[in-house]
């Protein structure tokens, strides 16, 4: 009989799992540069009620249960809401290191509110809430919207460094910054990742390299890391990133020799998509250079002719562009140069 009664004690106290009603949980994440922020939270409705000043009082409310201090809301509810961050953020413009932290709101009838995050992020709502665990609590601002039936949490206003968290329910909104220093947390990640299985090809630090040079950051290092990938593999993909990374410092003498090396060895494809780079930037000039170049040392390559054809459409060169269009058609090209090729023949009326 002992036993009987221990297995109902034991069934009762850890029952399976079911949904969850009413308030159903929810995840949603945001990747801002390399970095992710998560929230998790639990979804109420709003059913006809009062949310405002009634649902969710107006200000710091004493909890009644738990520690009995005064509280923010849970910003959701069921258990603490929880905002992670993968590194170090800044939360409307103040510090937050890494981490998972509980994520609270308050709520004034003026319209302005805070954002609180909390150190204790394993509590039930906000009835063990303790002001001497925040890592953060500032003001914020909030907006009038579309009503919301279900509260939810979404990113907006997304750029490569920031986004706004919003929760939005009933009418009203809820925006808190995040941003992160991008470039310091991809180049720190670089140099570890570096040390590992992706330290032992060319490629890796071809590409931190040329990260550093597209977003114009510690030429230093970069150099550094393409000479390794020098060291590693000569070529034009190599070269060619250290030349754009002299001539970003201002070396300019340097990074033209070097170029010139590496156009001397590129490949058909390379010589091509550095033709289009070049157009890209303005330079149509010394693209279509490169365009003839690559005839030159492709003759019977339709996809070279076809693309200085291109060149001479970007400097408006209408018989030159006809007649290297047609000189790709006549070398039988694959469909998609042949496509390209009749396609711009017809816009010059020359097909």
């Amino acid at each position: 009989m002992l036993s009987i009664a221990l297995v109902s004690i034991t069934a009762q106290s850890q029952g399976v799992t079911t949904p969850r009603t009413p308030s159903p949980a929810a995840v949603v994440t945001q990747t801002i540069g390399i970095s992710t922020v998560t929230v998790n939270y639990s979804r109420p409705a709003i059913k006809g009620r009062e949310v405002w000043g009634n649902l969710v009082p107006y200000g710091w409310n004493a909890q009644g249960f738990g520690s009995g201090a005064e509280a923010p809301w849970r910003a959701g509810a069921n258990e603490n809401t929880t905002i992670k961050f993968s590194h170090d953020a800044n939360v409307e413009g103040k510090p937050v290191p890494a981490g998972v932290y509980g994520l609270f709101f308050v709520i004034n009838k003026d319209n302005t509110g805070e954002v609180i995050l909390s150190k204790d992020s394993r509590s039930w709502g906000s009835f063990w809430y303790n002001a001497n665990q925040d890592q953060l609590r500032t003001k914020i601002q909030l907006r009038d919207i579309p009503n919301t039936e279900l509260l939810t949490y979404d990113f907006i206003n997304t750029t490569k460094t920031s986004a706004d968290l919003v929760l939005n329910w009933e009418k009203k909104q809820f925006p808190v910054k995040i941003e992160f220093a991008v470039d310091d947390i991809v180049l720190a990640n670089a140099a570890e990742e570096l040390k590992g299985p992706v330290g032992f090809n060319w490629q890796g630090f071809t590409s931190a390299a040329n990260y550093s040079l597209q977003n114009k950051v510690n030429y230093e290092q970069a150099l550094k890391w393409i000479d390794q990938a020098i060291a590693q593999n000569n070529s034009f993909a190599t070269l060619s990133v250290k030349s754009g990374i002299l001539k970003a410092m201002g070396n300019t003498a340097d990074a033209d020799k070097l170029m010139g090396d590496a156009i001397a060895i590129a490949t058909e494809n390379e010589l091509n998509l550095y033709g289009y780079q070049l157009m890209n930037q303005g330079e149509q000039d010394k693209a279509i250079e490169m365009f003839k170049l690559n005839t030159q040392r492709h003759p019977k390559s339709a996809n070279a002719w076809d693309s200085l054809g291109e060149g001479y459409v970007t400097k408006g060169d209408k018989k030159n562009a006809i007649a290297n269009f047609k000189k790709s058609l006549s070398l039988n090209p694959p469909a998609n140069v042949k496509a390209n090729s009749e396609k711009f023949l017809k816009q010059l009326g020359a097909l």
